[in-house]
């Protein structure tokens, strides 16, 4: 898939995300990482679905589900407020999911594609190949 100048692409997990801007051209992307993104990650019971207690005490999951809501805060904040107006979202697909549940309208009109792979950490070669795959 082409890129367009100036898009968007946030790269997450349920621990990290790393926000890019596409600072190249269409044809020949190249991805630069911009700050401010910060997620607020602290959103317990995100998934109903997953509670951890003594009978599931699988913590983890919930904190994941929990970051995966403070990335769809962020970026529909960012795009309600026009910092973003095409998006590309790259995440592993229990992610994305739960990303999905939290998209406000807005974000879904802008959304380019989604990418279900785990790419976080990855170099950024690795991710203009997913994208140029897309």
């Amino acid at each position: 898939m082409q890129l367009p100048t100036g898009a968007t692409v946030a790269v997450a997990d349920g621990e990290k995300l790393v926000l890019f801007r596409n600072t190249g051209h269409e044809m020949l992307p190249k991805l630069t990482v911009f700050t401010g993104a910060e997620v607020d990650g602290d959103h317990p019971g995100a998934d109903t679905g997953h509670h951890s207690s003594s009978a599931n005490p699988d913590e983890a999951k919930v904190d994941h589900h929990g970051f995966a809501v403070g990335v769809a805060d962020l970026l529909n904040r960012r795009v309600l407020s026009g910092d973003i107006a095409q998006l590309v979202i790259i995440a592993p697909p229990g992610t994305l999911g739960e990303l999905r549940k939290h998209y406000h309208q807005k974000l879904t009109a802008v959304l380019m594609t989604e990418i279900g792979k785990e790419l976080t950490g990855h170099s950024v070669a690795d991710i203009e190949k997913a994208i140029a795959a897309a």
